[in-house]
């Protein structure tokens, strides 16, 4: 897999009858190395181990309904009283991030109503602040560590 924007981490990969597989540590199982996973697996380390998530704050490919149709975000990452803290949207190295990401984290931020919100595809991140009253976004400098967000 290529080299993304963030730091070199270790990963537990398998390869099966040609197909190669990845330990995702939220998850506790190997799942299909695909590029926008390739990604995911970065993004969860980095704010796991850079800016000290903790890992059982973490829900990936969470289910959700929206207008009645079935949807999952990348993942969630909820406070330490169980509210969701950020939702993130990740997306293949080659996927340019656009209009198109912003909308559809924005769809899911609806359900979970989330004060961040994190878009990237591993070369480029993108985080901002919920503005819940006028429905805005606050984009910051660098995706804060975790004591300075969470309550």
């Amino acid at each position: 897999m290529e080299a993304l924007n963030l730091p070199t981490y270790f990963f537990k990969i398998k390869e099966v009858a040609g197909k190669k597989y990845v330990f995702d540590e939220v998850r506790r199982r190997y799942v299909t190395l695909t590029p926008e996973e390739w990604v995911r697996q970065h993004m969860i380390k980095f704010l796991s181990i850079d800016r000290q998530y903790p890992l059982s704050l973490f829900s990936v490919e969470k289910k959700h309904l929206h207008n009645r149709m079935a949807r999952r975000c990348d993942f969630v990452v909820y406070n330490r009283t169980g509210n969701p803290l950020m939702v993130v949207e990740c997306k293949a190295p080659l996927v340019e991030i656009g209009q198109q990401a912003f909308d559809q984290v924005s769809r899911y931020n609806q359900q979970y109503k989330a004060p961040y919100l994190l878009i990237t595809n591993g070369n480029k991140h993108f985080c901002c602040k919920v503005n819940i009253e006028n429905q805005g976004f606050e984009f910051l400098k660098d995706i804060p560590c975790f004591n300075t967000i969470s309550d």
